[in-house]
């Protein structure tokens, strides 16, 4: 009787991941150059399954949706209900998408293709019983000659092992690079980082590599919890022109430089956004912006990277650049918005800091900004910090935050 009471109660003492039922989820993916297309078969295998996945299509990016099993199509959705122990799904993905007029964030050539894997598979809703969970691989079916890159371990197998913290229906995400590629590894501050490019084009992989080995430890002093896996990104003409950030990954066109000619960094800056998967709500994403580019700055000078000279100097223009800025309480911040909004931060975090005997800073608010995740709102930063400051701030007032005139920082 007492060995099978025992047995119970190790039963009880076991953590509710050691009880769950599990099912196998294979994303099967071919790329090919001719058509533009990724051929995409989403197979489950299991005793039990999910018994509905909702599939947003709402993009337009998606195909040719079939399944031998019942399926429901929309103009911009796909119901599916799996039936076990195995099902599959299958449908083509448009690879090409323009960001503006003549450049693209998701591109395919005869000899490499760069695209973001949360958009090849579109965000799917499960419905499933309590408890059940996949347990994802990605498989690419790749021409020739092509290899790949993606923030995520590579199996004995050459399957990609997919994680996702938090959810039972898991699918990949960040960016990912597929062809003729040539890349640099290193493991940095516990991170195993990655610079990968299509060969042939003129991209520093190693000089991005060691500028990421003097910054990614100060910025994992601010976010300890950094994904323990980066994947950088780059291209020439004709992708973005700009700096996109994903999960565990970011993409930097070749012509960007590592340090700008205002001393902040756009590699930096989308690092951070990496860091604290925010986004802002409908008045907030000055904070997400703000946020990135006064770490872009203050990690530089942190890591020896800028003088305190040419930091103090990086902050003045950004204050007279802000002094153009309408109210920072708007949808998108752009230029002047966000050079304004690093003011502010550099304003609460003295406030923090005085407030607090200096045992606390702005860098205590990203910490929790970056626990949280998700939408960020004026209130919760605000929350975050005054907790840092233990006690009410000053520098986030409504009034500082709107038009220049309301600041009482309108010019004679």
């Amino acid at each position: 009787m007492l060995p099978r009471i025992f047995a119970l109660f190790l039963v009880f003492l076991l953590p509710l991941s050691a009880l769950a039922k599990t099912y196998d989820l294979l994303y099967r993916v071919g790329i090919d150059p001719d058509t533009g297309l990724a051929e995409v078969q989403i197979e489950l295998e299991g005793d039990e399954l999910p018994r509905e996945l909702s599939l947003n299509l709402k993009s337009g990016r998606y195909s040719d949706v079939h399944s031998e099993q019942p399926l429901e199509l929309t103009d911009d959705r796909a119901i599916w209900q799996p039936g076990g122990p195995k099902a599959t799904l299958s449908y083509q993905f448009e690879i090409d998408k323009k960001k503006g007029r003549h450049r693209y964030d998701s591109r395919i050539t005869e000899d490499w293709a760069i695209l973001r894997s949360d958009k090849l598979v579109p965000p799917i809703a499960a419905t499933a019983a309590a408890g059940l969970r996949s347990r994802a691989r990605l498989q690419l079916d790749l021409p020739e000659g092509w290899s790949s890159a993606l923030p995520y371990d590579k199996g004995d197998a050459g399957h990609y092992k997919l994680i996702d913290p938090g959810r039972r229906f898991i699918r990949p995400k960040g960016w990912m690079i597929a062809g003729r590629i040539g890349s640099r590894q290193d493991t940095i501050a516990g991170i195993n980082t990655m610079v990968a490019a299509p060969l042939g084009e003129d991209i520093h992989r190693q000089d991005t590599l060691a500028f990421l080995s003097w910054n990614l430890p100060e910025l994992k002093k601010i976010f300890p919890e950094f994904p323990d896996h980066l994947l950088v990104v780059s291209a020439g003409d004709p992708m973005w022109r700009g700096g996109l950030s994903g999960t565990r990954s970011l993409y930097m066109h070749a012509d960007r430089p590592l340090i700008s000619g205002n001393r902040t960094s756009s590699v930096i800056h989308e690092l951070v956004h990496v860091a604290t998967g925010i986004r802002g709500d409908g008045q907030s994403d000055w904070i997400v912006e703000g946020l990135a580019e006064y770490y872009s700055l203050e990690i530089l000078r942190r890591s020896g990277g800028i003088s305190q000279r040419r930091y103090d100097e990086a902050m003045e223009k950004l204050a007279r650049w802000g002094e153009k800025a309408p109210s920072l309480l708007v949808k998108r911040s752009f230029g002047p918005i966000t050079a304004r909004a690093v003011g502010i931060m550099r304003e609460l975090d003295r406030e923090i800091r005085t407030a607090s005997d200096n045992k606390a800073s702005l860098d205590d608010v990203a910490q929790g900004l970056a626990e949280q995740r998700g939408e960020v709102s004026l209130k919760r930063f605000t929350q975050l910090a005054e907790k840092a400051a233990g006690t009410r701030v000053k520098t986030l007032a409504p009034e500082k935050l709107g038009k220049m005139e309301q600041a009482g920082k309108k010019k004679p």
